[in-house]
């Protein structure tokens, strides 16, 4: 018979405990397994032989979703047993408009994942909205990017991705964090770095400070990331690693390779099996859209769309060998190629300083696409890219000088306002059509007025070689490539007559 406080508050957080697992459908073995616990644990704790401890509520808590009764019952208990002078200053109060017990952590409250695939290409964008139900300052998260061209053969896959590794620059990995109307850049470090793997930590930080998410606070973070359809197979998996309240999966897929698109499921207690509801299309403007979601998905389940086109794309490209044209590798690098009507278009400049985060993740994409090119070729002369040869009509580009050990230069806005009589007659090159080479007059001097992010106009003066890749970087804002500027009749030389840029393309 109970008769003490104590015993009957331990009776009350079994019996709440009790009560939470069964009216979600699940059997001991099943929550131990999700909380990470031994079964007989569990048991013992309905069954009143074991007490329970701050550690165990706060996973029951999270797990059963008991909107704040678990652990109340155990705060009761814990008071009881713990004298409250000795205890209050230890405790943080709960979060204001969300219950939960402290030291829960990171809460996901919605994960909307896109999977997007456009003319060989998938693009990633994961959104989460974060709630910090912990005690302590957030300041980094963790990411996770795995590809698997053939996942129904591990051997066959394993030896394809061995051959073709996926890199961190072929990415194009970009994150956000958005909060209480800003949207902040979020730097990335690289913690593993496998063949067919990756994890990186999003840092809540950038070049221009740091903006941790503290405890009670709430902020959508947005990562980004290119994969060419060499490596990624027909699958899109989403993993369940920290307290969700809702996930949402969709697939944006052209209607005219007439996919047809099923989900499965599994769980640490739980075999593969079908997804539980069934998965939504729509249709509109040539694309076919399927999503599917969940609310309190349980830890640690994982939860997979697959797909097969019926009417599948030609297959992709062999990567490496000699014979493969340098403008089809950059194509599958993600620069536009000549006969792309973005390379013909004039392009928008930024409202700085009101743009200043849309023209720092342009300038991002830029960087990381020069280190894809690094991989694919050295440019030992210097190099110029802009934003319209990645698809995007803004006014930035970035130029790295031969001299490898200066920094790039960043445009941003750029014009020239001045520019010298004397000129000179150079071969020129493009990432856009690379296969060819093309004699063109520039000035040796150029005077640029453009602007830093925050909007302050800057006047620099570039000389020979840089004043080069400066001025055929600007034509390209301008809608403009070198054989614009070439005399009449002159013609074009194949890139190999050519081999001034530092070894033959390989």
């Amino acid at each position: 018979m109970t008769t003490s406080p104590i015993e009957r508050a331990a009776d009350s957080f079994a019996a709440e405990l009790a009560r939470r697992r069964v009216a979600r459908g699940m059997t001991k073995k099943q929550l131990a397994a999700r909380m990470g616990f031994d079964p007989s644990y569990v048991s013992h704790v309905e069954g009143r032989r074991h007490r329970p401890t701050e550690d165990f509520a706060r996973r029951a808590e999270a797990v059963l979703g008991a909107a704040g009764a678990i652990w109340q019952r155990f705060q009761e208990y814990d008071e009881l047993r713990h004298a409250r002078a000795t205890t209050t200053a230890h405790r943080d109060p709960p979060a204001p408009g969300q219950w939960l017990p402290p030291g829960t952590g990171l809460i996901v409250e919605q994960e909307v994942a896109t999977l997007t695939y456009v003319d060989d290409t998938y693009r990633c964008v994961i959104r989460r909205a974060l709630y910090n139900a912990g005690t302590d300052p957030v300041t980094r998260y963790l990411a996770r990017i795995a590809v698997d061209r053939f996942p129904s053969d591990p051997g066959r896959s394993n030896r394809h991705h061995r051959e073709h590794p996926l890199t961190f620059a072929e990415l194009t990995l970009a994150a956000y964090c958005e909060g209480e109307g800003t949207r902040e850049p979020m730097e990335w470090r690289k913690k593993h770095d496998r063949d067919a793997f990756k994890e990186v930590w999003l840092l809540f930080e950038n070049e221009n400070g740091k903006f941790p998410l503290y405890p009670g606070n709430r902020v959508v973070i947005e990562y980004a990331y290119t994969v060419n359809q060499e490596k990624w197979g027909n699958w899109f998996q989403r993993a369940v690693r920290l307290p969700t309240r809702q996930l949402v999966v969709r697939l944006d897929l052209p209607a005219d390779l007439d996919p047809q698109v099923w989900g499965v499921e599994t769980s640490l207690s739980a075999e593969e099996g079908p997804l539980r509801t069934p998965v939504t299309r729509a249709e509109a403007n040539g694309r076919v859209t399927y999503e599917w979601s969940t609310d309190e998905p349980p830890l640690n389940a994982r939860y997979r769309l697959e797909w097969r086109f019926r009417n599948p794309p030609r297959p992709p490209a062999a990567a490496g060998p000699v014979g493969t044209k340098a403008s089809d590798r950059l194509r599958a690098a993600g620069i536009a190629q000549l006969g792309d009507d973005v390379l013909r278009q004039p392009v928008r400049p930024f409202d700085l300083p009101r743009e200043e985060s849309e023209a720092r993740a342009v300038i991002d994409q830029l960087r990381a696409a020069l280190d894809r090119i690094d991989d694919l070729h050295p440019l030992n002369t210097g190099v110029g890219l802009a934003a319209p040869q990645l698809g995007l009509s803004r006014a930035a580009a970035i130029v790295r000088p031969p001299d490898r050990d200066a920094d790039p230069i960043v445009l941003l806005n750029p014009r020239i306002v001045d520019a010298s009589p004397d000129t000179d007659e150079q071969y020129e090159g493009c990432l856009s059509f690379f296969d060819q080479r093309g004699l063109v007059t520039r000035s040796l001097r150029l005077d640029v007025e453009h602007a830093n992010v925050d909007g302050g106009p800057v006047i620099t003066s570039f000389e020979f070689a840089v004043a080069r890749l400066v001025a055929h970087e600007i034509d390209h804002l301008d809608g403009r490539l070198y054989v614009d500027r070439m005399a009449p009749g002159i013609p074009l030389v194949p890139i190999e007559a050519y081999r001034e840029t530092g070894r033959p393309w390989q």
